[in-house]
């Protein structure tokens, strides 16, 4: 399999896991309704169970069940990927074996999180993985999040495993992640921040497919950027681009890796719970944000973004 062998492209939610406040237990009504609004708003894909889904805090039964509802809910109106990563390839062989029997698109691995394989052994992580399951893969790189950085090389040999079709690359070093689209863009699907002003310059010259982000704050026009951009539209992509740079840096910490008021997924469902989106709460150890002076914080940045009303 190749970038050929998928039309994985555009805006994608990475989607929250939606909790009840009153017993962290998974509300699955509330995750149709927010994979509903993300049909809503056009977007093109959504990332189920990746970092901002809070995978690390589901059970088995709580994971597949989160990944047959979402699939069962959209499948065939945007694409559903679904996160399985975990410790060691045999555990993301059941994982993956069932999102690709439910009906998803593919599914998505990250680095195993601790262990810190070197070179040789996360590509035989990845190869042992794409050997038990026979699906299209993404490949995730988060080095906060697994102490394990997918440099251009390491991500070159990774582009040439048998089911590779994707790369998310979360890296924090902007050169670096050029320099690794320069490298996979022609053989895998390379989703990282080309919505800024280098990003767009990037994706002009060297082409790129998406992006995968944190839920959708600006809605459509999350999605609209890559519309304008795949008709020639480069002033909206611009303009988008100027909006968005003038925001994140006030929500989320440089490398997007948390929020400026907390963790990154509790700040996330506290800004969707501002701007009316179905989010639900957190899971320990993920805990929400209860700091009225912080909440406050938010609020007053999305006004002034024009998100809410003053």
């Amino acid at each position: 399999m190749d970038r050929n062998d998928v039309d994985w492209k555009g805006y994608w939610a990475s989607c929250p896991t939606p909790f009840r406040a009153t017993d962290e237990s998974v509300d699955l009504a509330l995750l149709r309704e927010l994979l509903e609004f993300y049909v809503s708003c056009g977007l093109h894909g959504v990332l189920i169970l990746g970092t901002v889904g809070e995978w690390f805090s589901q059970p088995e039964s709580d994971r597949k069940a989160v990944a047959e509802t979402a699939i069962d809910q959209v499948a065939g109106r945007m694409t559903v990927v679904i996160g399985c990563t975990d410790y060691t390839a045999r555990e993301i062989a059941g994982y993956g074996r069932h999102a690709m029997a439910a009906g998803a698109d593919g599914f998505e691995v990250s680095a195993p999180p601790y262990s810190k394989l070197f070179p040789d052994e996360l590509v035989q992580y990845y190869q042992d993985v794409c050997d038990a399951v026979d699906g299209p893969l993404m490949v995730y790189n988060w080095p906060h999040g697994t102490s394990i950085e997918i440099t251009p090389d390491l991500a070159d040999r990774l582009a040439d495993l048998s089911n590779v079709v994707a790369v998310k690359d979360s890296t924090p070093h902007q050169e670096q992640f050029f320099e690794t689209t320069r490298r996979i863009v022609e053989r895998v699907r390379v989703f990282g921040p080309f919505m800024t002003t280098g990003g767009l310059e990037l994706l002009q010259r060297y082409g790129g497919d998406g992006f995968i982000g944190g839920g959708s704050l600006f809605g459509a026009a999350d999605a609209e950027f890559w519309n304008a951009y795949w008709s020639g539209d480069l002033a909206a992509c611009e303009k988008y681009v100027e909006r968005n740079e003038a925001l994140f840096p006030k929500l989320w910490l440089p490398g997007g890796w948390a929020g400026v008021h907390g963790a990154y997924q509790s700040e996330l469902k506290a800004i969707m719970a501002m701007l009316g989106q179905p989010g639900g709460t957190t899971r320990r150890p993920r805990l929400p944000i209860t700091d009225a002076a912080k909440l406050a914080d938010i609020r007053a940045v999305l006004s002034e973004a024009g998100l809410l009303a003053a």
